[in-house]
Formats: C-alpha cells, structure tokens, sequence
C-alpha cells in the first residue's frame, strides 16, 4: 500500500547507486544472495535479545535488497533466474524474523507461528496472482517500480512489512500484539488478491 509512495523517493538514490556499482562490475545475484546472509544473522540477534543490533541487520538487507534490482537495470537489464531469486532470498528472510522472536521468548511463539502461517497465506496469493496474470496477459502499472513479474497490491506489501519488522525490534514486549495484528492484515490481503483473480477472470470472459 505504502510501496508506491516511498518509490518515489528511495528509488531515485537507489538507481545513482546501483548505476556505479554496476559500473565497477558489481553482481545483482552475488548482492542478492549476500544481502539474504545478512538478513539471516537477525535470527541469532534476536533469539539473544539484541534488538538494536536485530534491527541494523534488517535494515542493512532492506538497502541491499533494493540495490540489486538497480544494478541489475543498470548491468543489461532485470532476468528471470534475477527476479527469481529475488523473490525467494524476500520470502526467506521475512520468514526467519518471526523465528527469531519466537527464540527470544516463548511467549511469542504462538503469535510467530500464526504470523508465519499469514506470510505463507500472503505470499502463495502474491506469486498464483503472477502466474494468474502472466497466463491471462495482464500487465503491471509499474506504480511499485519495474518487476520482473506481475506486482499484485495489497494493504501489505514490502514497506508495510519492513514497517512491523521495525516496530517489533522497538516494541519487543509488544510483539503478540503486533503480530497478530500484522498476521490479520497478511491474511486479508491474501484474500483480497483471491477476489481479485475472480473478478479478472470473469471481466476477461465477458
């Protein structure tokens, strides 16, 4: 939800960015499997308790993530086999924060796992609505900066996300509270985009 409206201003400094880096021969792969490395470390950071130290891990991937697509732009353009990557180094690294609570405390693990099972939800309906798109020709409004792939919107995209993960490291205390609420949030965009498919297919066969 939030996406566009901070792509136009990280997007800008980003592509300055990923324009040297790939001038000095910079890999948008090599940078998407490091930056999935650094991600993991929160784990260990916060089943131990550092927060702070959690939470510059998270950022630090956050910045890689959004530098490999410039680089790759800027080294001859987005690949598949680039996407592809992309999109599961994402998807594991969102799923070990919560485990990494879920070790910090054991009150947390029930809200972890039903924040996970939402992620699943979230993204199974995310990557069907691109395989749903791609088969039925739609295109992508580009509102969330150039994809790889069909970009289906949601209330929870990647800054909502980035967003819960920050608060969590802040507000560790409140971190059930917080997960379910962005576990409901995860699960209605889920279905939202599961209305959305039904209603293109029945607009495409009339």
């Amino acid at each position: 939800m939030l996406d566009p409206l901070l792509r136009r201003v990280v997007d800008p400094p980003l592509d300055r960015a990923g324009a040297w880096l790939a001038a000095r021969g910079a890999s948008a792969n090599v940078m998407t499997l490091g930056g999935l490395g650094i991600g993991l470390l929160s784990v260990p950071l916060l089943a131990c308790g550092e927060y702070g130290a959690a939470l510059l891990v998270i950022a630090v991937n956050r910045l890689v993530d959004g530098l490999d697509g410039a680089v790759a732009r800027h080294s001859g353009g987005g690949r598949p086999l680039g996407g592809y990557l992309d999109i599961v180094c994402d998807m594991a690294f969102y799923a070990a924060v919560p485990v990494g609570f879920a070790l910090a405390d054991q009150r947390n693990a029930l809200w972890a796992t039903f924040l996970l099972a939402s992620f699943v939800c979230a993204a199974s309906s995310f990557l069907a609505r691109a395989v749903l798109a791609q088969q039925r020709g739609e295109t992508d409004d580009g509102s969330r900066g150039r994809k790889s792939f069909f970009f289906s919107a949601g209330i929870i995209e990647g800054s909502e996300t980035i967003l819960a993960f920050v608060l969590f490291c802040i507000f560790p205390g409140q971190f059930p509270w917080l997960a379910a609420a962005m576990a409901v949030l995860c699960l209605w965009t889920a279905f939202a985009r599961v209305l959305e498919g039904f209603r293109g297919g029945s607009n495409t066969e009339s």
